[in-house]
């Protein structure tokens, strides 16, 4: 846990309209996070969310809204960033200490985008992660004339969150199924 903070949070980044529109196993994952917001607010695990707005996801546009699927209840923090990083210019890590969070369990999309950043974000500040694995989402992508199929770049995530490791810190996965089971 960062500087003695007791709690974890459940972070849900980027879960809005044109973001997971046409994302692998949009409504499985959605579905996930659903899931694992409601427990989280059962066990009392704070649910902090972020929306991602730029010059193509207009903030209070459609695109920009959260799915309707999921929805932020009253109290619970909602961060609006412009970088991939959560933490990136936002008042995410003031959120955070308020809260008394030391360490982040993570969900939602775009995997090869915001959740990687945020996954590293995390780490370099100071917080350990779990990437809740099945609950991550992205599209299929193109990069020089390579085909990445959302499939493949969701597990290629999964892999990197499994062994990526800092001096005294690091992140590791886990499922929908196991995350608030006692003992994680």
């Amino acid at each position: 846990m960062k500087n003695g903070r007791s709690k974890t949070a459940l972070l849900v980044v980027d879960v809005q309209n044109d973001v997971v529109g046409n994302a692998y196993q949009r409504d499985a994952v959605v579905g996930n996070i659903a899931r694992l917001v409601e427990e989280a607010r059962q066990k009392g695990v704070p649910v902090v969310w972020v929306q991602h707005h730029d010059d193509w996801m207009k903030q209070d546009s459609e695109k920009w809204q959260i799915v309707p699927e999921l929805k932020p209840q009253g109290g619970e923090p909602v961060i609006h960033k412009t970088f991939g990083d959560s933490f990136a210019q936002t008042s995410l890590e003031a959120e955070l200490e308020r809260l008394d969070v030391g360490e982040l369990m993570l969900c939602g999309a775009q995997s090869d985008a915001c959740i990687t950043a945020t996954l590293y974000g995390s780490l370099y500040r100071g917080y350990p992660v779990t990437l809740v694995q099945d609950a991550h989402t992205t599209e299929d992508s193109e990069f020089n004339g390579q085909e990445y199929p959302g499939e493949r770049i969701v597990n290629w995530v999964n892999r990197n969150a499994a062994y990526t490791r800092l001096p005294g810190i690091g992140s590791r996965i886990t499922t929908t199924e196991e995350a608030f089971r006692p003992g994680d």
